[in-house]
């Protein structure tokens, strides 16, 4: 079975076919995100401290880091993303324990992330385009760490899946090149907003099942892109999961607060054999017991006896 391995300093997970699907926290990007992105430029960290102590309660197991700023000052991120992705790695790491995603299209500011992060990080992420596999790839080598391979190359993003899985299988066989193992290359076959493209959800559920079956990938999305431009977009976000996830699909970048979300991540889990005997259902959805009137005064003499 292919097994991604991704550190921190004191905790191990893995990404894979037979284990629970992995959550990538989204929120510490500021894209889209005006407020955010305002506060990084002015130094105030505050909301991605929030954000990250938020995102690993409500069950992220990784979070994915991204410095993407647009500075008025300065609006050349060649310059201003490196020190400002170093300062969020060092931030974020120091108050939870996951491990992190290293999200950035700046070379410089990938290397920044890879130089500041304890442990072992995923990196996302590397295209099919040649300046970009031939940049990022050797720092991936070089890094030891896995990397997010996004099925669209110097052509563009296609409609077709075919021409996206083509891409998948050349960046995995340039990795390859590189001395890459298939389990370190996690591929984001690209979810496109089903309101725009009605077949989007269908294709990406039969990408990931060749990947899985094919090229023997572990796979990634974002997963809200499904639901862009709709109302009720939470509902259709979970039910997205749930079906990418009964397709093969092993991790996915997503809102982890939106308990919608974590529900249809759960309960496929616990479908999928990947929750043994349901534990973490149970352990999340188990209404507390309630204390009956003939319970109380023996729960209370517990207690006295307990407090001498």
């Amino acid at each position: 079975m292919t097994r991604t391995i991704v550190e921190s300093r004191s905790r191990t997970e893995a990404i894979g076919f037979d284990e629970p699907f992995c959550v990538i926290g989204e929120r510490i990007n500021p894209t889209g995100r005006k407020m955010l992105a305002a506060e990084l430029e002015a130094g105030i960290f505050s909301t991605v401290e929030a954000d990250a102590l938020q995102q690993v309660a409500c069950g992220a197991t990784m979070l994915d880091v991204n410095a993407g700023v647009v500075y008025n000052s300065n609006p050349d991120p060649n310059l201003t993303e490196p020190p400002l992705m170093r300062k969020l790695i060092q931030l974020v790491q120091g108050i939870v324990d996951v491990p992190l995603c290293i999200d950035s299209s700046v070379p410089a500011a990938l290397k920044a992330g890879l130089e500041q992060c304890e442990g072992r990080p995923l990196v996302n992420s590397v295209t099919g385009e040649e300046e970009r596999l031939e940049t990022i790839l050797p720092l991936v080598k070089a890094y030891n760490v896995p990397v997010v391979a996004i099925s669209n190359d110097d052509t563009g993003i296609s409609e077709d899946p075919d021409v996206r899985f083509a891409v998948a299988r050349k960046i995995i066989e340039r990795a390859a090149d590189h001395g890459i193992a298939v389990q370190d290359v996690v591929v984001d076959p690209l979810v496109m907003p089903v309101g725009a493209m009605a077949t989007a959800g269908n294709q990406v559920f039969s990408l990931v099942r060749r990947l899985r079956t094919e090229l023997g990938a572990n796979t990634t999305c974002g997963a809200s892109n499904i639901s862009f431009g709709l109302p009720n977009r939470h509902g259709i976000n979970s039910s997205f999961l749930a079906m990418a996830i009964g397709a093969g699909m092993t991790s996915a970048i997503m809102n982890p607060t939106r308990p919608q979300e974590m529900e249809a991540v759960r309960a496929a889990n616990f479908l999928t054999n990947n929750d043994p005997h349901g534990a973490e259902w149970i352990r999340h959805y188990r209404p507390p017991q309630e204390m009956s009137a003939t319970d109380a005064p023996v729960r209370a003499r517990r207690r006295r006896r307990r407090a001498r």
